[in-house]
């Protein structure tokens, strides 16, 4: 199983980002969630890892 890591970085002014490794699909983005709480999100940039595991579901689906 891939080892997930977890970055966060918090600049001078207050503002945050969030890195997620090994995650893939929406366990990406609940991870996310969990750790966004009540803030607001300004900007989101989904990695290639995010759409691995719809990619999987639609090809098993055309194969049915």
């Amino acid at each position: 199983m891939r080892e997930k890591t977890v970055t966060i970085e918090i600049d001078e002014q207050g503002n945050s980002s969030i890195d997620l490794e090994g995650f893939q699909g929406q366990g990406c983005a609940e991870v996310a969630k969990a750790f966004q709480g009540s803030d607001t999100v300004s900007v989101t940039r989904n990695k290639r890892e995010f759409y691995a595991q719809a990619s999987v579901v639609k090809a098993s689906q055309k194969q049915a």
